[in-house]
């Protein structure tokens, strides 16, 4: 488990454009600053995965995504709420207050509050990660440290220590607008 100190350490680490490995609710994920675009680039091309797709966002507290979650209606803002922290991930509409290299071809941006307690502690400390699936395109995502290192054969600038969470599946994804399942549940 990383000490408070090691968080801060990779969380410098972040802000200076790293692209890092974490546990998460139930795989191991990759995540670096979303703001950063050679960051993103760098994590897309890891993973071999094309930008239009799109990114997740994890962060500490809904707080942290305040700037996206403006004119949202109460009952919106409740169900989001209601499903916080934990495996739910919500499409938002991001009205262009998120880089096209996060959101891809998307109207929407993908946002968690994660119940993992090194996230949350990592997120604390650098604001919204991206977050996916620590593996190349196509093939299952990481669950341990040893398949990380398979993977990514020490092109990450940092890996978090720490333990995964009790899921057995990455989050559920769903359009916060019309409510379908994209993923999950």
């Amino acid at each position: 488990m990383s000490s408070a100190w090691q968080l801060e350490q990779i969380a410098q680490k972040i802000r200076s454009g790293a692209v890092i490995a974490y546990p998460t609710e139930a795989v191991w994920g990759l995540g670096c600053d979303p703001f950063n675009a050679t960051a993103v680039a760098r994590l897309l091309a890891l993973k071999d995965r094309p930008m239009h797709k799109g990114l997740i966002l994890v962060a500490a507290s809904m707080e942290q995504f305040a700037g996206l979650l403006e004119g949202l209606t109460p009952e919106q803002l409740a169900q989001l709420e209601a499903s916080w922290p934990g495996p739910n991930t919500w499409l938002v509409p991001h009205h262009n207050r998120v880089p096209e290299w996060v959101t891809g071809a998307h109207d929407t941006v993908a946002i968690r509050v994660s119940a993992h307690p090194l996230v949350a502690q990592l997120c604390a400390l650098t604001g919204p990660l991206v977050s996916t699936s620590a593996n190349p395109s196509g093939l299952l995502p990481a669950k341990s440290r040893l398949r990380i290192e398979q993977y990514f054969h020490g092109q990450l600038d940092a890996v978090v220590s720490g333990e995964l969470g009790q899921n057995s599946n990455p989050s559920t994804i769903r359009d916060l607008l019309t409510g379908q399942v994209l993923r999950g549940a």
